[in-house]
């Protein structure tokens, strides 16, 4: 959030013996204890409190507001605008969007067109809105009048939820987001908030533009330096995307854990909650489909082996050239796999299900080899209705392999998956996957404070 205008004005004595405080510095004290007591509200409270909180933010705007009617006679020529930007501060400092706060803060802008903190806070307050193009207005009005960490994260914000004609465009809008959102934390490496919004910045570039493993790397390593700062440590929004992140890395323990948080910082958001069981659900199904080879019957699952043979490695049959190097695969059970990378080996199976994931990405399906042996296998970046079908055989050069084996809650998890970053590198049915079989994929990162 904006921060609070510092600057101590004493006014002038009206009696020798006698100095009177502005009013402003009043209000700006006791709007900086407003937002103090909201962000920094589990120093104080038990996460157990977290279900009061914003009726106790609420009570606490409300004994703010009460101070500006008491000075209310100072709206004044030289204090009228930081008045409104205060009042207008004091409204908007609750997650829903407070027309009050619009109406004074757009008052405080007119009469003080280079109120910095003024045009952020109306920003803020369009952004909860749903109004994207007039916060990023405010956003962009604000830079002329001074660079500032506030306006530069938040329009990092905006450019990502803004609508665009073309895709060319959206994918602009995803990298000027991530340099916003570097300027920002180069203007104040230790604020936790920047932070955490270029972990989304780059969460939405490996969506968005390209799945690139490193991208995710530097997402974790913001949501990481996020959570050192206090008060972005105890925002619901950091976990959950954090979870996102975390899921899509197949963490999935830790992210478990991470939605597990944002429920109990704030009982009252329902999309945690919900995620974290549509996550343990689809855990469940992806270990019972392995156990159960996909339910495929005895001697239908018999047959379906039977018919694995060396012609369905395709090229992967012969050696290949990849990069300078020629690579012969040597083909091996998937019982034989390692952790990690299984560098110059093969795995062929038969698929004998698919499992459906709440967010469609990524596509899983279950191959099982000659030893009937059942894995599971993650499948990214796959073309919108792309993917294979039960019967198809599938070759997957070099497997990476993650053993997922963890308790949460009164679940057990313990099977192993194969993660493949893009269908290209697959044969299916002795032939290689074209190009036409990947796209890159979105993801649905919660927007409650981005």
């Amino acid at each position: 959030m904006s921060a609070v205008i510092d600057d101590k004005v004493v006014a002038g004595a009206q009696d020798s013996n006698i100095v009177k405080e502005d009013p402003i510095v009043i209000l700006t004290d006791k709007v900086k204890s407003l937002y103090f007591f909201r962000d920094h509200y589990f120093e104080n409270h038990s996460i157990q409190s977290a279900i009061n909180k914003k009726r106790d933010v609420e009570k606490e705007m409300k004994n703010t507001l009460a101070k500006f009617d008491e000075c209310k006679g100072y709206e004044i020529d030289g204090s009228r605008a930081k008045y409104y930007y205060l009042k207008g501060k004091a409204f908007n400092v609750t997650d829903k969007f407070m027309p009050q706060a619009e109406e004074l803060l757009s008052k405080a802008v007119k009469l003080e067109p280079k109120l910095i903190e003024a045009w952020n806070e109306l920003g803020e307050c369009y952004w909860k809105n749903d109004d994207i193009q007039q916060a990023k207005n405010c956003f962009v009005g604000a830079l002329p009048h001074g660079k500032n960490k506030v306006s530069l994260r938040n329009l990092s914000m905006v450019l990502r939820q803004e609508i665009t004609v073309s895709e060319e465009q959206k994918i602009k809008n995803v990298q000027q987001g991530i340099e916003y959102a570097k300027k920002a934390i180069s203007l104040d490496p230790s604020d936790g908030t920047s932070w955490a919004i270029l972990g989304n910045a780059y969460l939405s570039s490996f969506f968005t533009i390209a799945q690139n493993p490193s991208t995710l790397r530097l997402c974790m390593s913001a949501y990481k330096q996020a959570e050192k700062d206090s008060i972005a440590k105890n925002n619901p929004d950091l976990h959950y995307n954090k979870a996102m992140a975390l899921k899509y890395q197949e963490e999935y323990k830790s992210a478990l854990e991470s939605l597990c948080q944002a429920t109990l910082l704030d009982p009252t958001w329902e999309s945690p909650n919900e995620k974290q069981c549509e996550l343990i659900k689809y855990l469940n199904n992806v270990q019972m489909f392995i156990n159960s080879k996909g339910s495929i019957k005895p001697k239908k699952l018999l047959q379906m082996i039977q018919a694995l043979n060396a012609k369905h490695l395709g090229l992967y049959k012969e050696e290949y050239t990849s990069g300078n190097n020629s690579i012969k695969l040597e083909l091996i059970h998937l019982n034989d796999l390692i952790p990690g990378i299984n560098s110059e080996k093969i795995v062929v199976g038969k698929v004998v299900c698919w499992i459906q994931d709440s967010d469609s990405v990524p596509f899983v399906f279950c191959i099982v080899d000659e030893e009937k042996t059942c894995m599971a296998v993650t499948l990214y970046n796959l073309a919108k209705g792309k993917g294979v079908i039960i019967g198809d055989s599938v070759a997957i050069p070099e497997p990476y392999l993650i053993h997922h084996q963890f308790f949460y809650l009164n679940n057990k998890f313990n099977f192993k998956s194969i993660r493949v970053e893009t269908p290209v590198l697959l044969v299916v049915n002795g032939r290689k996957l074209g190009r036409d079989q990947q796209a890159n994929v979105k993801i649905s990162s919660f927007k409650k404070s981005d």
